[in-house]
């Protein structure tokens, strides 16, 4: 099934504007993390957790609501193992903040009766670790995926894709910050799940781009390399317009009825598979495509 017909776009030549987008769109990412930061979530900070079991199952909103009044907001509230067990996660480490909960619960949801399961504090050395480890998480990715594609292709390319890939992650860390305020976004694990998630949606369509220039630089050898890479991506351009509007369709329906608690995940990843798919055209295809025409070397860019 092709969503559009045959095209002709120059993609190519009008990669310099796109290079003013996305240097646009970065810097005020940029000026956003520098003068507004980000949130972090309980996992990242440290906290405490409680689990309590109600007698009979409660909605998760009310819990959340009746947890805002009571002096908790951006608490993580969650049912744990069935409809009646509920997590409980705050940022709060104070000496009684279980008390506090277990209190504001009662006064807010006086027909709901519970018992506490558990409560526990989460260290904020854990936390620092795990703060640790999902930047290196994200940074081995980038670099492994570079090193696969340098092999299967040129190293060009795996220079462009690795490019390609610090962009999404950079425009998307961006726009966290900006909107930060308007979605009560917080970078937890759910959220580091999304950007390993969008490097590798972003690499797949990179992925196939590569695959159809190749080709047809067997097929088209007196083809300049720039009418190549735009025959190439106008080709691919249905298949990536289906593959990659499939999946934003879902994360539009989970951003907006996933509930808070997937919100983070879905916006991030919403904005990955668009800056994904963007980028596998205006930044990793361009990046070779500048590399061939600063060393004149594009009859043998591609084996």
């Amino acid at each position: 099934m092709r969503f559009f017909g045959k095209t002709s776009i120059d993609f190519m030549g009008k990669r310099h504007v796109w290079y003013m987008v996305s240097t646009m769109v970065i810097f005020a990412g940029m000026v956003s993390l520098f003068f507004k930061g980000l949130d972090f979530g309980i996992d990242f900070l440290g906290g405490t957790e409680i689990i309590l079991q109600f007698a009979q199952p409660v909605s998760i909103a009310d819990v959340r609501s009746t947890m805002d009044k009571a002096g908790f907001p951006r608490t993580e509230i969650k049912t744990f193992g069935s409809a009646r067990d509920i997590l409980i996660r705050t940022a709060d480490q104070s000496e009684g903040v279980e008390t506090r909960i277990q209190a504001g619960l009662k006064q807010g949801l006086p027909d709901a009766s519970f018992t506490e399961r558990k409560s526990g504090k989460i260290s904020p050395k854990i936390s620092s670790e795990l703060r640790r480890d999902a930047v290196y998480a994200v940074i081995a990715s980038l670099i492994a995926i570079g090193l696969y594609i340098g092999f299967r292709f040129k190293f060009i390319y795996g220079v462009g894709a690795v490019v390609a890939l610090f962009h999404d992650v950079l425009v998307t860390l961006g726009l966290v910050s900006i909107f930060n305020g308007l979605l009560n976004l917080e970078i937890d694990q759910n959220m580091i799940a999304a950007f390993l998630t969008l490097v590798g949606l972003s690499t797949s369509d990179t992925v196939v781009i590569f695959d159809r220039i190749r080709e047809n630089q067997k097929v088209f050898r007196s083809m300049p390399l720039e009418e190549l890479m735009n025959k190439s991506i106008n080709e691919t351009l249905s298949r990536t317009i289906i593959t990659s509007g499939t999946i934003f369709v879902v994360l539009i329906v989970l951003l907006f009825l996933g509930g808070e608690v997937n919100r983070g995940f879905a916006f991030a990843l919403t904005i990955g598979i668009t800056t994904g798919t963007y980028s596998s055209i205006y930044i990793a295809s361009a990046v070779a495509l500048e590399y061939v025409l600063s060393t004149k070397k594009g009859a043998k860019l591609i084996d």
